[in-house]
């Protein structure tokens, strides 16, 4: 239930940001919105305010913006031509389209900088201690918050994964010799490392400390994090068309599941994963596949550089076939999902 919860949740803010996006766009650019709806399928409630009927469906698995201009229009609906979608010049008909992505994305963006603001996150860079755990050898030896692990068996240590690495390669050897930074004066002790029951690797019994960032910085910080993050899921997705690489990719099933694992571990950690997923959901619509935003903008970009517009009907049926594969897609993955959960 908590998974469902968590997910539906998820759904719902990321594809209202999206959809609201495109919205806000074209209401600026002065384009008829005629609905706004959450969801797919049967309406199960709808309320028209001003000229936009605004509708939530019976499957929360989407949502859409129908614009003046686009589709062809149903009964009792009609706009100037000015006030459609393909009205608008090429600059605000990208606009259009690019604010749901961008929406995704900037939601990301705010959502890790007050997380980085008002919870902190795991200080990896350095190897200073922010607690140690009870019973464990680091308490035993009397290391305390705010030690910095400066070198061990002589080896110098500068961030918390260089410190696992030489703890991983010196404990077999015997007794370890720390030094250690404490308010400007080193120390030396001598620790045996205690094994993990569960997976064998050598620990001392600490944690990373918790840092918190001023509003300017969590922000400064936010960027450099989703534009690291964007380059990532690109280079994963390159790798993955040419073969390079094995990318699992999880459906509804699979975020499902994450969600509500997120959400057990708390609000924090449930917002953060809020923000990957709205951070890959944008970036992914961008893909120049047909039917997803990105396929959209490209041919937007192709009318721009050619001057010539491919016809509407033609261009909603490869939107339409598009669809048709992303549909088979999710099924698959859904498929892999279940089998992934139940035969672990």
């Amino acid at each position: 239930m908590v998974s469902l919860f968590s997910f539906l949740l998820v759904i719902c803010i990321s594809v209202v940001i999206h959809e609201l996006g495109h919205f806000l766009f074209s209401i600026k650019y002065g384009v008829k919105v005629y609905e706004f709806a959450f969801g797919m399928g049967p309406s199960l409630f709808q309320k028209r305010h001003g000229e936009t009927l605004y509708s939530v469906r019976v499957f929360p698995v989407g949502g859409f913006v129908r614009l003046a201009g686009m589709e062809e229009e149903q009964e009792g609906e009609s706009a100037p031509p000015e006030r459609t979608y393909p009205g608008k010049t090429p600059f605000q008909r990208f606009a259009i389209l690019a604010g749901g992505p961008f929406f995704n994305v900037l939601l990301a963006i705010v959502l890790t900088t007050v997380l980085l603001t008002f919870h902190g996150v795991l200080d990896i860079r350095t190897a200073t201690v922010g607690s140690t755990i009870s019973g464990f050898p680091a308490e035993r030896i009397g290391l305390v918050s705010g030690d910095r692990i400066v070198s061990i068996n002589g080896k110098p240590v500068t961030s918390w994964d260089s410190m696992s690495s030489t703890i991983r390669q010196e404990a077999p050897k015997g007794p370890l010799a720390l030094e250690v930074e404490r308010e400007g004066r080193i120390l030396r002790f001598t620790i045996q490392a205690e094994k993990d029951r569960q997976s064998g690797a050598p620990l001392l019994g600490i944690r990373p400390r918790q840092v918190r960032y001023p509003l300017h910085e969590s922000l400064f910080r936010s960027v450099g994090t989703a534009w690291e993050m964007t380059l990532s899921i690109l280079r994963g997705l390159w790798s993955w068309a040419f073969g390079r690489q094995n990318v699992e990719f999880a459906g509804p099933v699979g975020i499902a599941s994450m969600a509500g694992d997120a959400a057990r571990q708390g609000w924090w950690s449930f917002l953060s994963f809020l923000a990957v997923i709205n951070l890959n959901l944008g970036i992914l619509n961008l893909f120049p596949f047909p039917a997803l935003d990105g396929g959209r903008l490209s041919f937007l970009i192709g009318e721009i550089l050619t001057g010539r517009r491919l016809p509407p009907k033609w261009e909603n049926l490869i939107h339409l076939a598009g669809f048709a594969l992303l549909l088979a897609l999710i099924v698959y993955v859904t498929w892999k999902d279940i089998l992934r959960l139940t035969h672990p």
